[in-house]
């Protein structure tokens, strides 16, 4: 343990003499001619000698699967009762959620999964896919009121008359606040790159799946209170200020992990070295990573949002609960 502890230092030095630039650089050609590969948290001979191949966590792949079949067959019964303007709507409806199902899979079975374990940039670029890319997509592709649809008649009533009920609706209009949406999201970003949380979650395959969940949930609350339900119930200017506010705090912390003068996560130093990049120089390109790009997604976000204003359209509306969409009788 002495002995790494020597030579992460001696990295460190080396890194700091080198400068930035070169690590961005060496970062991201890494990323983009990495062969391919898969979801995994590295195993000691794997860090060691670090390989990369597209491949399939079970769980990931049945989840994302079943949430395209109902989102599928319930987009093609609402096609079937809807008018050709309603129609065309809903046809940019899953236009959206099938570009943000297909940014999940680059994030969470392309080569990209596996390289972010041996790479913090890749790890970055990771994080910033399915927060930035994938959530509003699928936000914005309107799934709830989809995916009851996919339900037979009977269940669809059952679940209508159970998230009609008070207690559920206040529980859920309380989640998706936007206060309640920002907090939960930047909680859970600055709190998993704390680096014993983050280091936690390089070790432990569980800690990593619990820490990418936190960030898709935390990620799609947000964006609903942006894009979705919580925009409908509120003015432009909460929708505005979240996001503004949101790319200031990311922006801050993507500039303390590139400024950083020492490593902040050790874990990285054996897999980085083994591919011929200096560890500090892959942390400054992974906060450099959620630094620009992130604050310039956050940015575009809040412009369409300030067009929506300046128009003074509200936005489509997407139903408090997901009964909202069904007729009193259950539909058929």
């Amino acid at each position: 343990m002495t002995a790494r502890l020597h030579a992460a230092c001696r990295v460190a030095g080396r890194a700091r003499e080198r400068g930035a630039r070169a690590g961005v650089c060496a970062g991201l050609l890494a990323l983009a001619h990495a062969p391919l590969a898969c979801a995994h948290v590295l195993t000691g001979a794997e860090r060691a000698a670090p390989t990369f191949g597209w491949s399939f966590d079970a769980w990931v792949v049945v989840l994302m699967l079943a949430s395209t079949l109902a989102y599928a067959v319930g987009y093609v019964r609402l096609r079937l009762r809807g008018s050709p303007r309603s129609r065309a709507t809903r046809a940019w409806h899953a236009s959206a959620f099938a570009a943000g199902m297909a940014a999940l899979v680059f994030a969470l079975c392309s080569p990209l999964d596996s390289l972010s374990a041996a790479l913090f940039s890749a790890h970055m670029v990771q994080h910033e896919t399915m927060m930035l890319i994938a959530a509003p997509l699928l936000v914005l592709g309107r799934p709830l009121g989809v995916w009851i649809w996919a339900l037979p008649r009977a269940a669809r009533r059952r679940i209508g008359r159970a998230v009609r009920a008070p207690a559920v609706a206040r529980a859920w209009r309380g989640l998706t606040a936007p206060l309640a949406g920002w907090t939960l999201h930047a909680a859970a970003l600055w709190g998993w790159h704390a680096p014993v949380m983050f280091e936690a979650a390089l070790a432990h395959p569980w800690v990593h799946t619990l820490q990418h969940t936190s960030f898709m949930l935390t990620a799609l609350v947000f964006w609903w209170t942006v894009f979705g339900d919580g925009a409908s119930r509120q003015s432009g200017g909460h929708a505005m200020l979240s996001v503004f506010t949101t790319m200031v705090h990311t922006s801050a912390l993507g500039a303390l992990i590139s400024l950083a003068p020492g490593l902040w996560y050790p874990s990285y130093v054996e897999p980085t070295s083994a591919l011929g990049i200096d560890p500090l120089h892959d942390q400054q390109a992974g906060g450099l990573i959620m630094w620009v790009p992130g604050a310039m997604a956050y940015l575009i976000g809040g412009l369409a949002i300030a067009a929506r204003w300046l128009r003074g359209h509200e936005p489509p509306r997407v139903i408090a609960d997901p009964a909202a969409a069904l007729p009193q009788d259950g539909g058929r």
